[in-house]
């Protein structure tokens, strides 16, 4: 073999050593939960078990408050005529998602929860007025203290007050996430954040901050990222997650 093949082999090796460096610290989050599978449907029950069974580190889902203060899990502002932050418990509690299920309570979404080891991603939707997202930040933090996962969730939201409050009144080392994209690793940082959790377009267009990030000690998520292109650019790139629809195809490609 001459000199040259060996190195540039070598190289070879070592480019394919540094993939699967970045890959095996990459992990799944499914997107409202594992949804694109029989019987299932996005925010849905079925959605968090199915994604626990393939063995996704995180299921995303998201919350409101009822205008009468009850938590429920879905992610329209409206489903059909009913507005959930105007409209009682009832009448959202009604509600029939496309798989059949009613809309979920959070409570009953995280009673499935302590069955489940996947990872719990709560994003609380950004309200009509900060009176609101505050009441709905302490709510989930004491619902979630009673019933002892404290230790399994992690908050992500677009709302830089909501930000603000999960970061002060959850328990300390809570990993807290923003996701509207215009703030730098920096910013976050001094905030008091565990990291940035934003689309892809902003990780594309800013590169730099993932590293910016992880010298920060802080993590970086990517979403939603279905096409295998841009799964394997995101791997390539270090992210420490990506949030799915596909969160089969994504394991496949980090195998």
């Amino acid at each position: 073999m001459t000199r040259i093949l060996r190195l540039s082999v070598l190289l070879m090796c070592i480019l394919s050593s540094a993939w699967i460096v970045s890959a095996q610290k990459t992990q799944v989050i499914a997107h409202r939960g594992y949804w694109k599978t029989e019987g299932s449907a996005q925010n849905s029950l079925k959605a968090l078990e199915k994604a626990d069974s393939i063995g996704c580190y995180g299921s995303e889902f998201d919350v409101w408050i009822t205008g009468d203060g009850m938590l429920v899990v879905n992610h329209d502002a409206k489903v059909d005529s009913v507005v959930i932050e105007q409209a009682t418990a009832g009448e959202v509690l009604a509600l029939k998602l496309p798989n059949g299920e009613n809309l979920p309570t959070l409570e009953q979404y995280l009673e499935l929860g302590k069955k489940c080891t996947t990872r719990l991603i709560l994003e609380l939707k950004p309200h009509s007025n900060r009176l609101r997202e505050a009441k709905a930040v302490i709510n989930i933090l004491l619902m979630v203290e009673s019933m002892g996962l404290s230790d399994r969730m992690e908050y992500i939201t677009f709302s830089a007050d909501a930000l603000a409050d999960f970061i002060k009144y959850a328990p300390a080392g809570t990993p807290v996430y923003y996701l509207n994209g215009e703030k730098t690793p920096q910013e976050l940082h001094a905030m008091g954040a565990a990291g940035l959790d934003y689309n892809q377009g902003v990780l594309k267009k800013h590169p730099e901050w993932i590293k910016e990030a992880h010298d920060l000690g802080m993590k970086v998520n990517v979403w939603t990222v279905n096409k295998e292109e841009d799964m394997r650019w995101s791997i390539e790139q270090g992210v420490d997650f990506i949030t799915t629809n596909e969160p089969e195809l994504l394991q496949n490609i980090l195998k």
